[in-house]
């Protein structure tokens, strides 16, 4: 009995420790923090999603769209020292789409407000649901 027990240890171990590095490594992956959401209003040609200095600063974005596809022209990011950066995306997003990843200029930045530009003819039935994502 004691036997089996001795011999279940070192591939317990190895397979804990396989764990432990595997769980460190996907969470420095997928270290992306969500800023908001807004559901796309079809009557409407843009929308604004809130982001306030508490979050901190970023050094990335990322725009994923879920439930309905959407047609994407750009979107105006507002820095708490006032001034903008105009991302052009011109992106057709279906369904779980997202953008490429989006690194900021100067580093770490306090953004105050994303500002979407839209139009929705592409004729989705589904509303669309934009989420904006940063990375530190």
């Amino acid at each position: 009995m004691k036997n089996i027990t001795l011999q279940k240890i070192p591939a317990f171990l190895f397979l804990l420790i396989t764990l432990l590095i595997t769980s460190s490594f996907t969470s420095t992956i997928n270290n992306w923090e969500h800023l908001g959401s807004r559901t796309v209003n079809y009557r409407l040609d843009k929308d604004v999603i809130k982001v306030t200095a508490r979050k901190g600063g970023f050094k990335k974005l990322k725009v994923k769209v879920t439930g309905g596809s959407l047609n994407m022209h750009k979107m105006v990011i507002q820095y708490g020292n006032g001034k903008k950066d105009v991302i052009q995306l011109k992106h057709n997003f279906s369904r779980k789409s997202e953008t490429r990843i989006i690194d900021l200029k100067g580093g770490k930045r306090i953004i105050r407000d994303i500002t979407f530009f839209y139009d929705t003819k592409n004729l989705s039935r589904k509303k669309a649901k934009v989420h904006v994502f940063g990375k530190h």
